[in-house]
């Protein structure tokens, strides 16, 4: 045991799991983890300037590096504004660490009035992490960390909180510190393995549906085995994209919504592979097909389709296994599927199946950015349209906001991105709308170097929503902005900003801005929104109007 300031024992036991960057602010409860990180030089704090930020960034940094991102708030409003953030990285299953503060210890719970105070803090963090554990003692640290780590290695991956007291940071007593804490992973019962291995063996036409499980299980090379050894072609989630490469031959794309191409071959196979997925899609060949759900939360089990075989455990294992069943048995006798998969990627590379202008512009943004560029998606309508159409060739490439959908979080979320992956360029596009939530994570990038590229489609409005409002409910209210000249405030802050009038031919702004070894804003012109047709091929029932009650 060694003698420590509960400050020096979070930051030794963070150093020990191998974390390397903190995402957070130096508010007043936190005053003996920045002293501790003041003196500890493997550890290095970058400070946003809102504390939405600093999950945004973390999440995006986990995603980067496929490890865990770290961020670090005062209680109370601190953790509040950071909820945003936990929520999209819960919703897209990214292991972030959120360390939060807390009032003193003889008051917590008690309503006295304490600065940044709210009542039963860890209960209101719930819905947004898997595991939550306040630690009152410095001794108590480096067990907490060492559990909260192991939630968010082992099992689905979703945020973890640890809180403390200020005095617990600031006082010191003697301190076990722990080694690493071990990642296992699930393995899948042999007798599920067997019976998919049957199901697969006695399929016709049968298609895999590969979602973020894949991607943080790595099991990238078992997915592309399993394809080619089976010649079964591979859908994927639109935040799986790149899970498997675009031009991969068995490759029939991603983001399944609407009519056309994916649609139809998924209707018309007789066995979905749902490969770390929740699958969340009611189709009739969903609801009508065999299914097979590998899935390392057995929860999500039935929760959207009935009679699913159910494969628990790691997605890594459980996909080799199914090959090495499949390989014990001589194999399919499936021809493959490159010709059919090649007439449809064709169908929709050509844009017959697309939108425009969004298919044309997509593909500028696309020109722009070298092949291993993370893109990272805003709610906005090239970031809806780039869950079908924006080609993808590597894993953990494409990053969107999952279901949770949060408008504004991709420039932040980038921006811990480009923290991971400082030689990959990074890109962010966004809306007008979106990119005024953290506009002030410009100052952020420029003070650490951080040079990545913000793109933003400027059409001074919250687009979607005012064609909604125009098309359905009789006028457009409360959707306008007065927007400042973008490129020019980008500059102010230190930045480089670029205005471009077509978007269309955005390609060359953003290797203008890939090269500029600065952070970098494109502001594009965009089309008036009621030109751009709706990215949304179907609509839920509460956003019209309905004069009676609709359950």
């Amino acid at each position: 045991m060694t003698k420590m300031s509960g400050g020096d024992a979070l930051i030794s036991s963070l150093e020990r799991e191998g974390v390397e960057v903190i995402f957070g602010l130096p508010g007043v409860q936190m005053y003996g983890v920045v002293d501790a990180l003041r003196r500890n030089k493997n550890i290095k704090m970058i400070v946003p300037r809102h504390e939405q930020a600093t999950s945004y960034m973390a999440d995006g940094y986990a995603r980067a590096s496929r490890g865990i991102g770290v961020a670090m708030v005062v209680p109370g409003p601190g953790l509040y504004n950071a909820a945003a953030g936990l929520s999209t990285a819960y919703s897209s299953n990214s292991r972030v660490l959120m360390i939060a503060g807390q009032i003193p210890r003889a008051t917590i719970g008690k309503d006295m009035g304490g600065l940044h105070e709210v009542n039963d803090q860890i209960e209101t963090i719930k819905p947004v992490t898997k595991f939550q554990k306040r630690l009152l003692r410095p001794h108590e640290i480096p067990e907490g960390v060492s559990e909260a780590f192991s939630h968010l290695k082992n099992g689905r991956p979703r945020p973890v909180e640890i809180e403390m007291p200020p005095e617990t940071m600031v006082e010191s007593e003697d301190v076990q510190l722990l080694e690493a804490s071990v990642f296992e992973r699930t393995q899948p019962a042999d007798n599920s393995i067997a019976e998919a291995v049957k199901m697969i063996l006695a399929a016709k036409k049968p298609v895999i549906y590969a979602g973020t499980g894949v991607i943080r299980s790595e099991a990238e090379h078992e997915l592309q085995e399993l394809t080619e050894l089976t010649n079964i072609p591979v859908i994927t989630s639109a935040a799986a994209k790149g899970v498997i490469s675009d031009e991969h031959p068995n490759s029939l794309g991603s983001g399944l919504t609407g009519e056309g191409q994916i649609k139809n071959y998924l209707e018309t196979s007789d066995l979905i592979i749902i490969l770390g997925s929740r699958f969340a899609i009611r189709y009739p060949a969903a609801e009508n097909t065999k299914k097979i759900q590998v899935e390392i939360d057995k929860s999500e089990i039935g929760k959207f389709h009935k009679d699913v075989l159910p494969v628990i455990g790691d997605a890594k294992i459980s996909i080799d296994k199914i090959s090495k069943g499949i390989k014990s048995m001589g194999g399919t006798k499936l021809e493959s599927p490159a010709e059919e998969v090649k007439k449809i990627r064709a169908i929709l590379d050509s844009g017959e199946e697309g939108l425009h202008p969004q298919h044309e512009i997509l593909n500028s943004l696309r020109d722009g950015m070298p092949r291993e560029t993370i893109s990272v998606w805003d709610m906005t309508q090239m970031g809806y349209y780039s869950r079908a159409a924006f080609k993808t060739y590597n894993t953990s490439t494409y990053f969107d906001s999952g279901y949770s959908g949060n408008l504004g979080w991709a420039f932040p979320t980038a921006i811990g991105a480009k923290v991971a992956k400082p030689d990959t360029p990074v890109v962010s596009v966004s809306g007008d709308g979106g990119f005024m939530y953290n506009v002030q994570e410009l100052s952020t990038a420029v003070k650490y170097g951080i040079n990545l590229v913000a793109v933003v489609f400027n059409d001074g409005y919250y687009g979607n929503v005012r064609r909604d409002l125009e098309l359905d409910w009789g006028g457009d209210y409360g959707t306008s902005f007065v927007n400042p000249d973008f490129a020019k405030m980008a500059e102010t802050y230190g930045a480089k900003g670029i205005s471009v009038d077509d978007p269309t031919k955005v390609n060359d702004a953003i290797e203008e801005g890939i090269a500029a070894n600065k952070p970098t804003l494109i502001d594009v012109n965009m089309l008036d929104t009621n030109e751009v047709p709706r990215p949304f091929a179907g609509r839920a029932p509460w956003t019209l109007p309905h004069d009676e009650l609709l359950d």
